[in-house]
Protein backbone atom coordinates (compact mmCIF):
# COMPACT_ATOMS: atom_id res chain seq x y z
CA UNK A 1 0.00 0.00 0.00
CA UNK A 2 1.18 3.53 -0.81
CA UNK A 3 -0.19 6.73 0.71
CA UNK A 4 -2.81 6.83 -2.03
CA UNK A 5 -3.32 3.33 -3.40
CA UNK A 6 -3.78 -0.23 -2.20
CA UNK A 7 -2.34 -2.73 -4.67
CA UNK A 8 -3.01 -6.38 -5.50
CA UNK A 9 -1.59 -8.51 -8.28
CA UNK A 10 1.70 -8.53 -10.19
CA UNK A 11 3.41 -5.18 -10.76
CA UNK A 12 4.23 -6.19 -14.33
CA UNK A 13 0.67 -7.23 -15.24
CA UNK A 14 -0.29 -6.32 -18.81
CA UNK A 15 -3.54 -4.63 -17.69
CA UNK A 16 -4.19 -2.44 -14.64
CA UNK A 17 -7.62 -1.98 -13.04
CA UNK A 18 -8.28 1.11 -10.91
CA UNK A 19 -11.18 0.69 -8.49
CA UNK A 20 -13.01 3.20 -6.30
CA UNK A 21 -15.19 2.21 -3.36
CA UNK A 22 -18.92 2.51 -2.80
CA UNK A 23 -20.64 5.33 -0.93
CA UNK A 24 -20.59 3.79 2.53
CA UNK A 25 -17.59 1.47 2.82
CA UNK A 26 -13.82 2.08 2.40
CA UNK A 27 -11.44 0.69 -0.19
CA UNK A 28 -10.36 -2.09 2.18
CA UNK A 29 -13.87 -3.33 2.96
CA UNK A 30 -14.40 -7.09 2.82
CA UNK A 31 -16.25 -6.92 -0.51
CA UNK A 32 -13.67 -4.65 -2.15
CA UNK A 33 -10.81 -6.78 -0.90
CA UNK A 34 -12.43 -10.00 -2.11
CA UNK A 35 -13.09 -8.53 -5.56
CA UNK A 36 -9.56 -7.14 -5.86
CA UNK A 37 -8.01 -10.44 -4.85
CA UNK A 38 -10.16 -12.36 -7.32
CA UNK A 39 -9.07 -10.03 -10.13
CA UNK A 40 -5.44 -10.25 -9.06
CA UNK A 41 -5.67 -14.04 -9.22
CA UNK A 42 -6.50 -13.65 -12.91
CA UNK A 43 -3.30 -11.71 -13.48
CA UNK A 44 -4.47 -8.11 -13.23
CA UNK A 45 -2.70 -5.34 -11.37
CA UNK A 46 -5.46 -3.90 -9.19
CA UNK A 47 -5.17 -0.49 -7.56
CA UNK A 48 -7.75 0.75 -5.05
CA UNK A 49 -8.11 4.33 -3.84
CA UNK A 50 -10.41 6.39 -1.64
CA UNK A 51 -12.20 9.64 -2.24
CA UNK A 52 -11.28 12.39 0.21
CA UNK A 53 -14.48 12.15 2.25
CA UNK A 54 -13.85 8.47 2.96
CA UNK A 55 -10.17 8.99 3.72
CA UNK A 56 -11.18 11.69 6.21
CA UNK A 57 -13.24 9.14 8.13
CA UNK A 58 -10.03 7.33 9.01
CA UNK A 59 -9.06 10.40 11.00
CA UNK A 60 -12.34 10.37 12.89
CA UNK A 61 -14.08 12.99 10.78
CA UNK A 62 -17.75 12.36 10.05
CA UNK A 63 -18.02 12.96 6.34
CA UNK A 64 -21.18 11.98 4.45
CA UNK A 65 -20.79 10.93 0.82
CA UNK A 66 -21.17 13.91 -1.51
CA UNK A 67 -23.04 13.87 -4.79
CA UNK A 68 -21.38 11.49 -7.19
CA UNK A 69 -20.93 14.21 -9.81
CA UNK A 70 -18.69 16.21 -7.50
CA UNK A 71 -16.23 13.33 -7.22
CA UNK A 72 -15.30 13.27 -10.90
CA UNK A 73 -12.21 15.49 -10.50
CA UNK A 74 -10.91 13.25 -7.73
CA UNK A 75 -11.20 10.19 -9.95
CA UNK A 76 -9.47 11.93 -12.84
CA UNK A 77 -6.67 12.93 -10.47
CA UNK A 78 -6.33 9.33 -9.27
CA UNK A 79 -5.88 8.18 -12.88
CA UNK A 80 -3.22 10.81 -13.40
CA UNK A 81 -1.43 10.03 -10.14
CA UNK A 82 -1.46 6.28 -10.72
CA UNK A 83 0.30 6.71 -14.06
CA UNK A 84 -0.43 3.16 -15.16
CA UNK A 85 1.77 1.63 -17.81
CA UNK A 86 -0.16 -0.14 -20.50
CA UNK A 87 -3.94 -0.45 -20.76
CA UNK A 88 -5.94 0.91 -17.83
CA UNK A 89 -9.50 -0.10 -16.90
CA UNK A 90 -11.28 2.25 -14.50
CA UNK A 91 -14.30 1.44 -12.37
CA UNK A 92 -15.33 0.46 -8.91
CA UNK A 93 -18.02 -0.81 -6.63
CA UNK A 94 -21.42 0.86 -6.71
CA UNK A 95 -20.87 4.64 -6.50
CA UNK A 96 -17.20 4.24 -7.40
CA UNK A 97 -18.18 2.61 -10.67
CA UNK A 98 -20.81 5.27 -11.26
CA UNK A 99 -18.28 8.07 -10.89
CA UNK A 100 -15.90 6.24 -13.24
CA UNK A 101 -18.69 5.88 -15.78
CA UNK A 102 -19.16 9.67 -15.78
CA UNK A 103 -15.55 10.34 -16.80
CA UNK A 104 -14.92 7.26 -18.93
CA UNK A 105 -15.74 8.67 -22.35
CA UNK A 106 -13.55 11.74 -21.95
CA UNK A 107 -10.59 9.67 -20.79
CA UNK A 108 -11.20 6.96 -23.37
CA UNK A 109 -11.28 9.52 -26.19
CA UNK A 110 -7.97 10.88 -24.92
CA UNK A 111 -6.43 7.40 -24.91
CA UNK A 112 -6.04 7.37 -21.13
CA UNK A 113 -8.31 4.41 -20.40
CA UNK A 114 -9.20 1.25 -22.29
CA UNK A 115 -12.43 0.27 -20.55
CA UNK A 116 -14.89 0.62 -17.69
CA UNK A 117 -15.67 -2.02 -15.05
CA UNK A 118 -18.62 -1.63 -12.66
CA UNK A 119 -19.18 -4.06 -9.81
CA UNK A 120 -22.80 -3.66 -8.76
CA UNK A 121 -23.84 -0.51 -10.63
CA UNK A 122 -26.35 1.63 -8.67
CA UNK A 123 -28.94 1.99 -11.41
CA UNK A 124 -31.33 3.58 -8.91
CA UNK A 125 -31.54 4.06 -5.13
CA UNK A 126 -33.12 1.14 -3.24
CA UNK A 127 -36.92 1.31 -3.29
CA UNK A 128 -36.82 4.18 -5.82
CA UNK A 129 -36.83 2.46 -9.22
CA UNK A 130 -38.14 5.62 -10.84
CA UNK A 131 -34.98 7.59 -9.92
CA UNK A 132 -32.76 6.22 -12.65
CA UNK A 133 -29.05 6.95 -12.95
CA UNK A 134 -28.76 5.75 -16.52
CA UNK A 135 -29.04 8.82 -18.80
CA UNK A 136 -25.31 8.93 -19.57
CA UNK A 137 -25.16 5.17 -20.09
CA UNK A 138 -27.40 5.30 -23.15
CA UNK A 139 -24.71 6.93 -25.26
CA UNK A 140 -21.60 5.56 -23.56
CA UNK A 141 -18.76 5.01 -26.05
CA UNK A 142 -16.25 3.35 -23.73
CA UNK A 143 -16.22 -0.47 -23.73
CA UNK A 144 -17.85 -1.39 -20.43
CA UNK A 145 -18.57 -4.46 -18.34
CA UNK A 146 -21.15 -4.30 -15.58
CA UNK A 147 -21.19 -7.24 -13.16
CA UNK A 148 -24.56 -7.30 -11.42
CA UNK A 149 -26.39 -9.64 -9.07
CA UNK A 150 -29.83 -10.61 -10.33
CA UNK A 151 -31.47 -9.48 -7.07
CA UNK A 152 -29.41 -6.32 -6.54
CA UNK A 153 -31.71 -3.79 -4.86
CA UNK A 154 -30.00 -1.04 -6.86
CA UNK A 155 -31.11 -2.69 -10.12
CA UNK A 156 -32.45 -6.20 -10.57
CA UNK A 157 -32.16 -8.11 -13.80
CA UNK A 158 -35.86 -7.66 -14.53
CA UNK A 159 -35.49 -3.90 -14.12
CA UNK A 160 -32.22 -3.42 -15.98
CA UNK A 161 -33.38 -5.38 -19.00
CA UNK A 162 -35.97 -2.64 -19.63
CA UNK A 163 -33.38 0.17 -19.73
CA UNK A 164 -31.91 1.76 -22.85
CA UNK A 165 -28.19 1.14 -22.49
CA UNK A 166 -25.34 1.63 -24.93
CA UNK A 167 -24.36 -1.31 -27.08
CA UNK A 168 -20.83 -0.83 -25.73
CA UNK A 169 -22.01 -2.13 -22.36
CA UNK A 170 -21.81 -5.83 -21.60
CA UNK A 171 -23.70 -7.19 -18.61
CA UNK A 172 -22.65 -10.18 -16.55
CA UNK A 173 -25.55 -11.46 -14.44
CA UNK A 174 -24.66 -13.40 -11.32
CA UNK A 175 -27.55 -15.57 -10.20
CA UNK A 176 -29.18 -14.48 -6.92
CA UNK A 177 -26.34 -12.03 -6.25
CA UNK A 178 -27.00 -9.00 -4.05
CA UNK A 179 -25.31 -5.59 -4.28
CA UNK A 180 -22.04 -7.23 -3.17
CA UNK A 181 -22.60 -9.99 -5.76
CA UNK A 182 -23.22 -12.45 -2.93
CA UNK A 183 -25.81 -15.20 -3.54
CA UNK A 184 -27.81 -17.23 -1.05
CA UNK A 185 -26.12 -20.60 -1.47
CA UNK A 186 -29.05 -22.69 -0.25
CA UNK A 187 -31.33 -21.06 -2.81
CA UNK A 188 -28.94 -20.60 -5.73
CA UNK A 189 -26.39 -23.36 -5.33
CA UNK A 190 -23.60 -20.78 -5.73
CA UNK A 191 -21.22 -19.39 -3.13
CA UNK A 192 -19.80 -15.88 -2.99
CA UNK A 193 -16.44 -17.35 -4.01
CA UNK A 194 -18.06 -18.98 -7.05
CA UNK A 195 -19.44 -15.65 -8.23
CA UNK A 196 -16.17 -13.82 -7.65
CA UNK A 197 -14.30 -16.39 -9.73
CA UNK A 198 -16.87 -16.07 -12.50
CA UNK A 199 -16.65 -12.29 -12.31
CA UNK A 200 -12.86 -12.26 -12.51
CA UNK A 201 -12.69 -14.81 -15.33
CA UNK A 202 -15.25 -12.81 -17.31
CA UNK A 203 -13.33 -9.59 -16.73
CA UNK A 204 -10.18 -11.26 -18.04
CA UNK A 205 -11.92 -12.51 -21.18
CA UNK A 206 -13.49 -9.09 -21.78
CA UNK A 207 -10.36 -7.06 -21.03
CA UNK A 208 -8.19 -9.11 -23.38
CA UNK A 209 -10.42 -7.99 -26.25
CA UNK A 210 -10.13 -4.28 -25.50
CA UNK A 211 -8.54 -2.30 -28.28
CA UNK A 212 -8.91 -5.04 -30.85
Amino acid sequence: MTDRFLFDGPADAPITILLAHGAGAPMDSASMTAAAQALAAEGFRVARFEFAYMAARRDGQRKPPPRAETLKPEYVDAVRTLGARGPLVIGGKSMGGRVASMIADELHAAGAVAGLLCLGYPFHPPDKPESLRTAHLAGLQTPALICQGTRDEFGTRAEVETYSLSGRIRLLWLEDGDHDLKPRKKLSGFSAADHLRTMAATVKQWAEQLGR
